[in-house]
């Protein structure tokens, strides 16, 4: 049976090795038997609870019959054995993916991921509304309250204009949620003191603080191309104080379709990378300390109630939005203004985010730094409540996996 009796074993010399007693049965007692004498080495511990776990738990018998079905073949050769050490050698290096793959990190990207596609594109009407109030100048005037801007956005583009950048949107959402999320669990746990539960308000500020500006760095020209898809379709300008500039300039901005096109345009013509993230100064001012108190409002809500559930959630996370927003909706605006500058139809130029909200202030008042706020809220509440519920859900789910 055996073909080189030095390196391959036969089924007969492996059951009489592990039937110690020789009474012609492996039982309970031969595997303690066997581990204590060819594991000297071992931890007494370990060896206690391993018999315990054998003895206690486990009642079986095998015959020499009943073990030798066990096995089609002999053992595998010396030979056999080293193919396989190679292989898992060469596949080691590639474990720590695999690790990473079936992690919190991954679970909590994913998590985030789902949680800003669903909840944009629940509010995206809102968003392309929001956006157009706010990059309105002193000479444009044609997008006046919320239900007019909609009617008049459904009667010229119908439901592709209710809905357009929401492609852009949600991919740049993707990442942006997902790296945020992400990024807050992380810095949360690096902070967490031992033996803490939960952070203290400070450090679960400073975690959303930096989460925010992970997520800006690492997706703020996809946000700039979001807001210049969508605007480029809208008529800014009403018939009569359209300049002529605008005029000619609207065509050629409608011809930017895309995010590819639209990325390569700002790149080619508005400075290169600098140009791709242009305003980030105040988008990060803006979007660090709303991301903070967003996490933190959102947190300290939802630690009064009892017996969570999706509409509790829904409704922390709605509340914890609009807080955030309102502390920091004119850092939005300026962000806003400065994406859209380097466009020639819209009428202004800032030199900095002192400039532009001097300029701001003293040719539109003080209003003009909350432009679009009422329109917003309708957005950021139901979007807020939507982004944590869905991203506590697929958690949950991937966690129970």
């Amino acid at each position: 049976m055996l073909q080189d009796k030095s390196k391959k074993w036969s089924i007969e010399q492996l059951f009489s090795s592990l039937d110690h007693d020789n009474d012609g049965l492996i039982d309970a007692m031969d595997l303690i038997a066997v581990c204590s004498q060819s594991c000297s080495p071992l931890d007494e511990a370990l060896l206690s609870q391993l018999k315990y776990n054998i003895t206690v738990q486990s009642n079986f018998q095998f015959s020499y019959t009943e073990f030798a079905r066990l096995f089609d073949h002999p053992l595998v050769s010396v030979e056999q054995i080293d193919t396989m050490r190679s292989i898992a050698q060469s596949i080691a290096p590639s474990y720590p993916w695999y690790q990473f793959m079936l992690s919190d990190t991954m679970k909590h990207l994913i998590a985030g991921g789902m949680a800003g596609a669903v909840s944009r594109t629940v509010v995206n009407p809102m968003e392309r509304m929001k956006i157009l109030f706010q990059i309105q100048g002193p000479e444009m005037s044609v997008y006046q309250g919320v239900w007019p801007t909609l009617r008049r956005i459904w009667q010229e583009e119908g439901v592709v204009g209710m809905m357009r950048g929401n492609g852009t949107n949600v991919i740049r959402i993707i990442p942006y949620s997902a790296s945020q999320f992400a990024a807050y669990e992380y810095f949360k746990s690096l902070l967490m003191e031992k033996e803490a539960s939960e952070l203290d308000t400070p450090r679960r500020l400073i975690s959303g603080a930096l989460a925010g500006i992970v997520s800006v760095v690492c997706t703020y020209p996809l946000d700039m191309v979001k807001t210049r898809l969508a605007i480029q379709s809208a008529s800014l300008y009403r018939n009569s104080a359209t300049p002529s500039s605008a005029a000619t300039t609207t065509t050629t901005t409608q011809k930017l379709p895309g995010i590819i096109p639209t990325l390569l345009s700002i790149y080619r013509n508005e400075g290169g990378l600098p140009g791709l993230y242009r305003g980030l100064v105040p988008t990060t001012l803006g979007v660090s300390p709303y991301v903070a108190i967003s996490f933190w409002s959102y947190e300290s809500l939802k630690s009064y109630i009892e017996n969570e559930t999706p509409t509790k959630r829904l409704v922390c996370g709605a509340l914890a939005g609009s807080i955030a927003q309102t502390i920091t909706y004119p850092l939005d605006v300026l962000r806003r203004r400065f994406q859209v500058a380097g466009m020639s139809n819209v009428g202004y130029k800032y030199n900095g985010t002192v400039d532009a909200i001097r300029t701001m202030v003293h040719r539109e008042g003080v209003r003009s730094l909350y432009k679009g706020l009422i329109p917003n809220y309708l957005k950021v509440a139901p979007a807020i409540g939507v982004s944590f519920v869905t991203y506590e859900t697929c958690k949950d789910l991937l966690n129970a996996l």
